[in-house]
């Protein structure tokens, strides 16, 4: 696959082979993107083709789970519309998908206060019990100090790792939520990776919920770390009120799940920065402004 040269072209010849009443849209390359790569097809469409190993993988899951899921969601979701199979032209499956609107929250960050509420509605919503066959991820699915390993990567490529100041501050907040009573619930249906990239907001508002390839079932704090991640400082006490049901135990587990993809963000934003394959520039100021709200909760 890497010595296929996926551009507009490529895109065309797909779309008049397999959905050839699509081929006549215009075509648009989307620039983001991690494991896929996006063209907007039209105003209403969009084709994503993956461009990494386990990109396939996350198709077949938004292919297989997202339209039943989205229907019932409040917010726009890029439910697969048409599906791509592997041929001569590409040897990998490609969706294409509905269009969603907006800006990612990497760039333009949630401001509006109504999304405090939005957001929390979402996750109500979707944070319904998983089938038995629901999707199980590795680093999603599973307590967060099954993941410690991360953290001290992560701890030493930003230079957080020894001494005291913020990361001793950090550290406590992981501890806290290593400590904390497991979720003793059914698993529930859990987007699995709310940061700011798979988000997109309008007139500073929450408008749509993006990349639903790790969807698994989990833990709720798992996204409920959205609280200090995607939404302005001081926003967490309303949004665990309106989302509601919310006790100690699974807040301090949700913090520690931000902890943990704040600092994914830091450690992705300085790869960007230094040039390195797979960074986001963008990603570094999100990943340090969510710290920043972590922090400032564990202060309280």
């Amino acid at each position: 696959m890497a010595d296929i040269a996926v551009d507009d072209v490529l895109i065309r010849e797909l779309l008049r082979e397999q959905h050839p009443e699509l081929a006549g849209l215009e075509l648009r390359e989307v620039v983001g993107g991690w494991d896929n790569q996006m063209w907007r097809l039209g105003d209403e469409l969009a084709v994503r083709i993956p461009r990494t190993p386990r990109a396939p993988e996350l198709l077949r899951i938004e292919l297989e789970w997202l339209p039943s899921l989205a229907e019932r969601l409040p917010l726009p979701t890029p439910v697969p519309l048409r599906a791509g199979e592997p041929s001569t032209l590409f040897p990998k499956p490609w969706h294409v998908v509905r269009w969603v609107p907006g800006e990612p929250a990497d760039r333009i960050p949630i401001s509006h206060p109504d999304s405090t509420v939005t957001l929390a509605g979402f996750l109500k919503a979707l944070h319904v019990e998983a089938p038995v066959d629901a999707p199980v991820n590795p680093q999603r699915s599973v307590p967060l100090k099954d993941l410690v390993g991360h953290f001290e990567d992560w701890f030493g490529y930003t230079a957080m790792g020894s001494g005291g100041g913020v990361g001793a501050e950090v550290r406590r907040v992981l501890e806290a939520a290593f400590a904390a009573p497991a979720w003793d619930g059914p698993p529930v249906w859990l987007h699995a990776d709310l940061h700011p990239a798979n988000v997109l907001v309008e007139d500073g508002g929450l408008s749509g919920v993006i990349d639903f390839g790790d969807m698994c079932a989990g833990d709720p704090a798992t996204d409920l770390s959205a609280a200090w991640i995607l939404l302005p400082a001081g926003a967490a006490g309303q949004f665990f009120e309106a989302y509601g049901g919310v006790d100690d135990p699974m807040r301090e587990r949700a913090l520690g799940w931000a902890a943990y993809r704040a600092f994914g963000l830091m450690a992705i934003g300085k790869a960007g920065e230094e040039g390195r394959p797979g960074g986001k520039k963008t990603w570094g100021p999100a990943g340090r402004s969510a710290l920043e709200r972590v922090l400032a909760q564990a202060a309280h």
